[in-house]
């Protein structure tokens, strides 16, 4: 269970479900909220409603956003999409969640199935959903493994191992990968890492999708899953 605290909003206080905490900052000028795990935690936030920002997260105006480096200014033409995943007891039922900044979203889920994969398919389906596009994609994530395995060059060098690490052991999720791996090879993508949880509204909606989503019955078999990896 999560709470969350809006400081600055139509309507001030702790609110546990994020449509009613959305309720009260979409489309508030200067709204100020943050997702805590704890109601303590929540209630020092709307004590204190500061934001501990650093070189790689700061506040702009009309939405929370991770900030680039210099040499990675957005494009004025990007399109924008926040992507976000999770499983329930990893492995366990997931959910997957897509925000564009235009307001077009996806979500979906699969049983069971790990945060890992939710992760990715978050991106694939944003991707997929661009289709041809020419102009620069700027993909924001909380997900280290999915930013690194393609801005590293993890993915590519595990697929010419014949989808081994370099110490021999299986990569994991290498349908997903190859997947994203052919999204990419044709787009203009480029990663962004944003802390999840930090009072970002699009990463907040990402989450809510994902998680909501994981929580329903009846979802689909992940048919690239199996326990053994």
């Amino acid at each position: 269970m999560k709470f969350y605290a809006v400081a600055k909003g139509r309507k001030t206080g702790i609110f546990t479900t994020w449509p009613q905490a959305e309720q009260q900052v979409k489309g508030f000028a200067g709204a100020k909220y943050k997702s805590f795990k704890t109601r303590a935690a929540a209630q020092a936030f709307l004590e204190n409603p500061v934001y501990k920002t650093s070189s790689a997260s700061k506040t702009a105006s009309g939405r929370t956003r991770t900030a680039p480096k210099a040499h990675e200014a957005e494009p004025a033409d990007a399109v924008v999409v926040y992507t976000d995943g999770g499983a329930i007891g990893n492995p366990g039922p997931g959910g997957y969640g897509v925000v564009f900044e235009d307001g077009r979203q996806f979500s979906g889920g699969f049983a069971p199935t790990t945060n890992n994969r939710m992760e990715l398919m978050a991106v694939i389906v944003a991707l997929e959903a661009l289709g041809k596009e020419t102009r620069p994609i700027l993909i924001y994530s909380d997900s280290r493994y999915v930013i690194n395995g393609i801005s590293k060059g993890w993915a590519a060098s595990w697929k010419k191992r014949g989808w081994k690490k370099s110490d021999g052991k299986p990569a994991l999720n290498p349908d997903l990968w190859q997947r994203l791996l052919d999204l990419v090879t044709n787009l203009d993508v480029r990663f962004r890492w944003v802390k999840g949880h930090a009072g970002n509204p699009m990463n907040e909606a990402c989450d809510h999708l994902a998680n909501s989503t994981a929580r329903q019955g009846g979802l689909p078999q992940d048919p690239g899953y199996s326990p053994a990896g």
